[in-house]
């Protein structure tokens, strides 16, 4: 599933375009990357939101989303990343 929505960023218009996939990788893991890219008038991407979401057989949850931003040398370069644990509870 992919979405479009135009933001305004001043003099330069934005648009943030979602793309979202789903499936299981070959350790039986149900995975889900959800990304979300802002790109400027010219088709360019100037950031990206990436959280990709990891569900294993035994309950346990990893989630990483990593935040990237345009540098100088026009590449996304990682600016911040947040990598979440929750293990599931051996008791139930």
């Amino acid at each position: 599933m992919s979405e479009t929505n135009g933001a305004s960023a001043g003099d330069d218009e934005l648009e943030l375009v979602e793309v979202e996939a789903e499936g299981v990788d070959e350790e039986g893991n149900i995975v889900a990357d959800d990304l979300v890219v802002a790109v400027d008038s010219d088709g360019t991407v100037i950031a990206a939101d990436e959280t990709i979401a990891v569900l294993t057989p035994d309950g346990d949850i990893v989630i990483d989303e990593t935040v990237s931003v345009i540098g100088d040398d026009g590449a996304l370069h990682a600016v911040g990343e947040e990598i979440s644990v929750v293990e599931a509870d051996e008791d139930e």
